[in-house]
């Protein structure tokens, strides 16, 4: 398999897995990612300034022939804002913590794909000494290519990495 046909397999399967999970939302998930989406703009909160400045205007009595409902200091308008922020800030989290969950998946799909392209790698470099020594050119001395043929440990690897993370 050509390296360009590779990369794109990657992708392909990428954006399958991407829309493999979109697609098994719950109704709740579809309605939180919708709302995230569209309530996280600048026209939402342009509608939301709108609505305030109306709220305010009319219960300041400064609109002739509407009687303010929400006299200063705007109680029911804050108790709306607190709910607003309260709703807003859980559909928030349920779209990131779904988010946080397929990001989990694909950054295990990328480790596990780093530890497949080291072995092919380190296999490349083993074939590749084999036809040198058959055409008669000696790496015996390259202690670089030696570190090279090292088999790399995950497990140590993450172990070296959490301990650095818990020092900090």
């Amino acid at each position: 398999m050509s390296n360009s046909k590779h990369h794109h397999t990657a992708r392909v399967t990428a954006k399958s897995f991407q829309a493999r999970k979109n697609s098994s939302r719950t109704r709740f998930e579809r309605a939180a990612d919708f709302t995230t989406s569209h309530f996280g703009t600048m026209s939402f909160l342009f509608c939301n300034v709108l609505w305030f400045v109306a709220w305010i205007t009319v219960n300041l009595g400064l609109v002739p022939g509407l009687t303010p409902f929400d006299p200063y200091p705007f109680e029911l308008l804050t108790t709306t804002v607190s709910l607003e922020a309260i709703f807003l800030a859980i559909i928030v989290l349920i779209s990131q913590n779904r988010a946080s969950k397929i990001a989990d998946v694909r950054e295990e799909i990328d480790l596990q794909m780093d530890v497949i392209s080291e072995q092919e790698l380190t296999k490349l470099i083993k074939l590749v000494i084999l036809l040198l020594e058959k055409h008669g050119i000696d790496v015996s001395d390259d202690a670089e290519l030696r570190d090279m043929l090292k088999t790399i440990s995950v497990e140590t690897m993450s172990e070296s990495l959490e301990k650095e993370i818990n020092k900090g």
